[in-house]
């Protein structure tokens, strides 16, 4: 495995260290079950270990690394039982979301949305697709006013990341059909029409689900 980062005095070493290593694990540069050992990523990326550390911990809290008190971290490897625990929970809370999100979004809201989606129609790589996604969707989880549900929920997009990923890569599922999908989703809470958006985004997950490859059970 050979990690480099790049030179970018917008991020901060803890930033870089992340996005690295998210990068890698989600093109699979870096595979499942592999170890992620601190000192070796810190000698290999030219950092000290505290921002190694803070990678990843922020790694295992979305869900692409496994924090073992014995082995270290490990990287996550995708099963189907996972995925589709994660998306039957996610068809119960999303569709709720959104219709909180109905009552109480703003013109700026609904602004920041449709800028986002123009940046994806012409996103090809997939992992900065995946970034944008999480942009949009965190558009409607946070206009809906309920913390509690949003932090909920955000953490299922979080866990989600791999399998959107795998979707994207090594499934059917295709960039122009997603946004095509978040496109109606936007429409259907700017006309204020609960039971589209309910409908729109029970679709879109459902769509992610059916687009995965074969995965191992368990």
């Amino acid at each position: 495995m050979s990690l480099a980062i790049g030179a970018d005095e917008r991020r901060t070493a803890h930033q870089l260290v992340r996005d690295t290593l998210r990068r890698a694990i989600l093109t699979g540069q870096v595979a499942g079950g592999e170890r992620l050992v601190q000192a070796d990523l810190a000698q290999q990326m030219r950092v000290s270990t505290t921002p190694v550390r803070e990678a990843l911990r922020d790694l295992a809290a979305e869900g692409l690394i496994r924090l073992d008190a014995h082995r270290g971290a490990i990287v996550h490897s995708p099963t189907h039982a996972e995925v589709e625990e994660i998306y039957r929970l996610r068809q119960l809370l999303e569709p709720e979301i959104v219709e909180l999100a109905i009552a109480h979004i703003t013109e700026d809201d609904l602004t920041e949305a449709a800028a986002i989606l123009d940046v994806a129609d012409s996103e090809q790589d997939p992992v900065t697709w995946i970034d944008l996604n999480h942009r949009f969707h965190r558009v409607f989880t946070q206009a809906a006013k309920s913390p509690r549900l949003a932090a909920i929920v955000e953490s299922l997009q979080d866990s989600a990341t791999l399998y959107i990923l795998v979707a994207l890569t090594r499934g059917t599922r295709g960039f122009a059909e997603a946004n095509a999908q978040h496109r109606r989703l936007l429409e259907a809470v700017r006309g204020g029409d609960a039971a589209a958006a309910r409908s729109t985004i029970l679709d879109h997950i459902h769509k992610t689900v059916d687009s995965q490859p074969d995965l191992p059970e368990d």
